[in-house]
């Protein structure tokens, strides 16, 4: 190296000491170079100054030797010093090799252009702050650093950088946030902890707003908060913490729509940590920013309706969702029911699909990217409830069979609120939901049976559901056209008796077309699944009848049993309805209505009872007596001779007589006292007896019979009155000869069906024995 030519204004012994490999040479050598540059200073000879630092760049810091490298680091620092305040107007050409030199494989090296680095940042002080980027990219590098020696370096001038930062107002925050989103996602725990420690600071700077760029961070914070090392974890979570106060504080500034999908992310993480720290800013959002979070419903239930569900070892992510969920509901008002669909032109940027926010890859990059900027107070500004990404989602997690029976029901509450206060709008999406809402009867759950049968009944008598002659949009199912639906129609074709007491139904104006589409998807249900009869069927037809008007539900359940075609089924449907009626608390008005038939629709809705009760012979006598029908009953009874009579018969007959005995017969056996009057009732009761074989329910009507009392003993001075029955009965209009003319004709159906099915299995069983 000829440096009397190429290296002056340095002097060759400073040159040569530059290039020792003792430290102690260097350092006297950087000592010169101070000197000469204060002098080149005090003559404002600035040529010279860009000339030293660059042969100390280009020859020094930069060359293939490394003790060349570590005295051309010396040296820029020295130069840095001599400049003081100076060095400002140099800073480009003095940090950019030292920071070349922070990619050096000696990581001594690495060290001394983290000390040289250090120097120059102390004296011009504010004055890198315009350089800021590239520091904060080379520091980020030297904190990953293995050897410890440098990252302690890199420490210090990190604190140093911290301190000129903090005291600044000069501070290009605008600039800095691309840096710092690139670098936040990276995934080694140093760089992590250098980045999340940047954040706190920049944070506590009174003139630095970081609050406006949280949505560019927001996802690698959250990425960050499930770091393996627990440091790291409180770190980002006392940072996320400072930033959530401050959203409390200043809500107004907040651009929560841009950070809605992040977090319903991040609601779905594996991690408890991160799930429960995003449900808890979710549920800070959407009570701070309202409705703005509408259009984020879907994703939001996505990620909240699972955890309701979790057990006591996620309680507080629960407890939180369960907060989030409830809040979210109260958004949805009946306006909403009314907002035109032409107006989502002026609403919030939408959500993606139920899909979208349910897949966690290169979501959030996308995300991020979104011009989704507008200030809280915007609330003002039309939002449209995403009812139908709301209701795909509510439809998807009731087909999905592996959900925990609270989310089942904080589903089911969902539909129900949503057709209580949009109900318009939810009825369009009925044909779809109503085959799942009918499987949901089958569930294990009580509680999930009442919630779905709250949700049935209101599709049921909203007045949102009256078609007014024209059907439902078309479903994918094969169910019954509203045409057939028309009780009145068919009930008048199927009356051959020409009483115009059975030629109209119920007049209930809250019943809508979809109440008898119900009812006829309800019998399918029972008839597919006779299980569901059995266990559960008295249960839902009892809740029914108090969320609904019990006489709609008997009158159409009897109109569509009329024309049932599997007659087993029929029968056993009736003998459960016949239970009800006559043993349940809630039907205790329907009852009453029954044992009078003093008004045209009680007799009305016997008759429409009695023709299909007449599938099964003894609860049609029972609902005789239950109307105080005697002398019908005991012609029925006497019809009993000419039936098959089975054991399965003769239990129902005992099971009457038992029925007799409760507390729902007592005017039955207290009219048993007016022997005079109630004639039929006591042949009736015999008639009964009769059947019966020698059992203990003979022996229970028996010794009741042995306690009417003698006619002649009850006579009174008024006998020659006038039976108050006799007068009801009379009253009535019904036509009891063409109601023992039909029993008789359904019966001989049940018995044919029966003939048919006995020789159907014996030809079974001669062919198993060939």
């Amino acid at each position: 190296m000829n440096a009397e030519r190429d290296l002056a204004p340095l002097a060759p012994s400073v040159v040569r000491a530059l290039n020792d490999k003792l430290y102690e040479k260097r350092k006297v050598a950087a000592l010169e170079i101070e000197k000469l540059v204060r002098e080149f200073v005090a003559q404002n000879n600035t040529s010279q100054i860009k000339h030293v630092i660059q042969i100390l760049s280009q020859e020094f810091a930069l060359s293939q030797h490394p003790h060349s490298r570590k005295g051309g680091l010396i040296g820029l620092a020295a130069c840095s010093i001599a400049l003081g305040k100076d060095s400002g107007l140099y800073l480009k050409e003095l940090i950019e090799p030292v920071l070349t030199c922070f990619n050096d494989a000696d990581s001594r090296l690495r060290y001394y252009a983290c000390e040289a680095l250090y120097n120059i940042v102390k004296v011009a002080r504010g004055s890198v702050l315009p350089h800021f980027n590239v520091l904060f990219d080379g520091l980020s590098k030297l904190a990953a650093d293995p050897d410890p020696n440098v990252k302690s370096g890199s420490e210090l001038l990190d604190r140093l950088l911290k301190d000129i930062v903090t005291e600044s107002n000069q501070f290009d925050l605008v600039g800095f946030i691309p840096l710092l989103r690139e670098r936040i996602y990276s995934n080694n725990q140093y760089a992590r902890q250098f980045i999340i420690s940047w954040i706190l600071v920049l944070e506590s700077v009174p003139d630095i707003n970081l609050l406006d760029y949280l949505p560019e961070i927001l996802d690698g914070l959250f990425q960050i908060l499930g770091d393996n090392s627990k440091e790291i974890r409180k770190m980002c979570e006392v940072a996320l913490g400072e930033f959530l106060k401050e959203i409390k504080k200043n809500p107004s500034s907040v651009k929560f729509a841009e950070m809605a999908n992040i977090l319903v992310i991040h609601c779905q993480a594996a991690d408890d940590l991160i799930q429960l720290t995003a449900m808890c800013w979710m549920r800070e959002f959407i009570q701070l920013a309202g409705r703005v979070m509408l259009p984020y419903s879907s994703g939001i239930l996505t990620a909240v309706l699972p955890c309701l569900s979790y057990d006591d070892r996620k309680k507080n992510i629960k407890e939180v969702a369960n907060v989030c969920n409830q809040s979210l509901m109260k958004l949805v008002i009946p306006e909403d029911d009314e907002v035109d669909e032409t107006k989502q032109s002026m609403t919030l940027p939408a959500e993606p699909t139920s899909q979208e926010s349910l897949s966690k890859t290169e979501a959030t990059s996308s995300m991020l990217n979104q011009p989704l900027s507008f200030p809280c107070s915007s609330e003002r500004i039309q939002v449209t409830l995403n009812l139908d990404g709301i209701v795909q989602v509510l439809d998807c997690h009731l087909h999905d069979t592996s959900i925990g029976m609270m989310t089942r029901i904080a589903v089911l509450k969902w539909l129900y609120h949503l057709y209580i206060k949009t109900p318009r709008k939810m009825f369009r999406h009925t044909d779809s939901l109503f085959p799942i809402l009918l499987r949901t009867l089958s569930d294990e759950s009580d509680e999930v049976i009442l919630k779905d049968l709250e949700v049935l009944a209101e599709i049921a008598s909203s007045p949102a559901g009256q078609t007014e002659g024209h059907g439902p949009s078309d479903g994918s199912d094969v169910r019954p056209g509203p045409v057939e639906l028309h009780i009145p129609a068919r009930t008048s074709q199927l009356s051959s008796s020409g009483t115009k007491g059975l030629e109209c139904s119920p007049s209930t104006p809250t019943m809508n077309s979809y109440f008898y589409k119900f009812m006829i998807n309800l019998l399918k249900r029972f008839s597919s699944e006779r299980k569901l009869l059995e266990t559960r069927g008295a249960f839902i037809i009892r809740q029914l009848c108090l969320l609904l008007n019990a006489e709609n539900i008997f009158h159409s359940m009897a109109d569509i049993l009329l024309r049932e075609e599997d007659l087993k089924f029929a029968s056993t449907m009736v003998h459960t309805l016949n239970t009800i009626l006559l043993t349940s608390s809630e039907l205790f008005q329907l009852r009453n209505q029954l044992k009078d038939l003093r008004t045209p629709e009680s007799r009305n809705l016997f008759c429409c009872l009695y023709r299909s009760w007449c599938h099964n012979p003894v609860t049609t006598v029972s609902l005789c007596f239950l109307t105080q029908n005697y002398k019908h009953a005991y012609d029925l009874i006497q019809k009993f001779g000419d039936l098959e009579v089975t054991v399965d018969f003769l239990t129902e007959v005992d099971k009457l007589v038992q029925l007799i005995e409760c507390p729902i017969f007592t005017y039955l056996r207290l009219q048993l006292l007016d022997v005079k009057n109630n004639p039929y009732l006591i042949k009736a009761l015999y008639g009964l007896l009769m059947l019966l074989p020698q059992s203990s329910a003979f022996q229970l009507l028996s010794h009741r019979l042995q306690c009417v009392p003698n006619p002649e003993l009850m006579q009174t001075t008024d006998s020659t009155k006038p039976s108050t029955g006799f007068k009801r009965m009379t009253a009535s209009n019904i036509d009891y000869t063409e109601l023992l003319q039909h029993f008789e004709k359904v019966q001989n159906k049940h018995l044919e069906a029966r003939h048919q099915r006995a020789g159907r299995a014996e030809q079974l069983d001669r062919r198993v024995v060939l």
